[in-house]
């Protein structure tokens, strides 16, 4: 790390001052964080997630149990945005229409309308995507990947701020269809979330009880602009990034292609490794998490902290390590491990 790097703590308690787009911006982003935390007890992780994902203009695919509040947060999140929402219950019988639109006849002058679909709106919730066939998660993943929708010969633009969160519910397999490893890799980050502890579980009693009493929950006191998430998403590309730090990003990567040359026993661990996506999205989420931590620069920790989530589902394990119970979280942890640090 640069020793020669002044301390953004120094000329401001916060650290915002020095960061790219100023105090005031991330004051905003400080807010709506807040603002989903006092609805969302106990996810932590989860709402940092889910910032950075809005920072770093990408998808995520978030598993869990029922009764995690997913859904919530989501929810909280566009309520603290200047932007709309669409909730679908992703089903075996649903259609790609019902998620993109379709083509509607206007016998009054013998022409068809598009009639746009949920996928329109900025923030999406794709509930339990898995439990949708093959045509309409390939809908849902040019949606994802080329931010457009083709109906038909017509292409239509979808909206600059565009975010999926999917979920997955891991205790039912029965009558889904498991995501093709193209689509997965789509997905900024894949993470997965826990119940709480008895504390937070007392005090989620105690937040519903307020909010039955008051009819809902409180409405942010600011809802954060679209032009301040995009002069956010600007900023965090004008973070320093050491260029031992960059070559530590880029071999946790290439890591997870030729493991051998960081662990000799990891040679038959793996079938494939992570695309190029991955060292992209490495990039944006580190960069994303050390702006809103309030620092100017990337560090290590910042890598460390979000790569599970960015590569656990871009590695596929051999049969081998499965049938041995092994997990790409323990292999992932297994690099962090051993891939020398700067």
């Amino acid at each position: 790390m640069d020793q020669t790097l002044s301390d953004p703590s120094v000329s401001d308690p916060s650290g915002a001052a020095a960061l790219p787009g100023g105090a005031a911006l991330a004051a905003e982003f400080a807010a709506l964080r807040d603002h989903v935390g006092r609805a969302i007890l106990g996810q932590a992780n989860l709402i940092e997630r889910l910032l950075i994902a809005l920072l770093a203009d990408g998808h995520l695919l978030v598993e869990g149990a029922p009764g995690l509040a997913k859904t919530t947060a989501i929810k909280q999140l566009a309520w603290g945005l200047e932007g709309d929402f669409h909730r679908v219950q992703f089903t075996p019988d649903l259609l790609p229409a019902d998620l993109t639109g379709t083509e509607i006849y206007r016998p009054n002058d013998g022409s068809f309308r598009f009639d746009r679909g949920p996928i329109f709106h900025n923030l999406l919730l794709a509930d339990e995507v898995n439990r949708a066939p093959a045509k309409v998660q390939s809908a849902l993943l040019e949606a994802m990947g080329e931010r457009q929708v083709t109906v038909g010969r017509e292409t239509y633009p979808l909206p600059r701020l565009f975010l999926v969160m999917a979920t997955q519910n891991p205790i039912e397999q029965e009558g889904t269809y498991p995501l093709p490893e193209a689509q997965l890799d789509r997905f900024l980050m894949h993470v997965r979330v826990d119940y709480p502890d008895a504390v937070t579980e007392r005090a989620i009693l105690h937040l519903n009880r307020d909010e039955a009493l008051q009819d809902g929950p409180a409405p942010p006191a600011v809802r954060l602009s679209q032009t301040s998430i995009f002069a956010a998403r600007r900023a965090i590309f004008g973070l320093y990034m050491a260029p031992g730090v960059e070559d530590y990003l880029v071999h946790l990567v290439m890591a997870t292609r030729r493991p051998q040359d960081y662990a000799p026993e990891l040679r038959d661990w793996l079938r494939f490794g992570a695309s190029p996506r991955a060292t992209l999205a490495l990039d944006r989420c580190s960069r994303a998490r050390a702006w809103l931590a309030g620092r100017d620069y990337v560090s290590p920790e910042d890598i460390q902290s979000v790569a599970p989530d960015v590569l656990r589902h871009r590695v596929l394990l051999s049969y081998e390590s499965e049938a041995e119970g092994r997990h790409p979280d323990d292999f992932i942890a297994a690099l962090l491990a051993r891939v020398p640090v700067p």
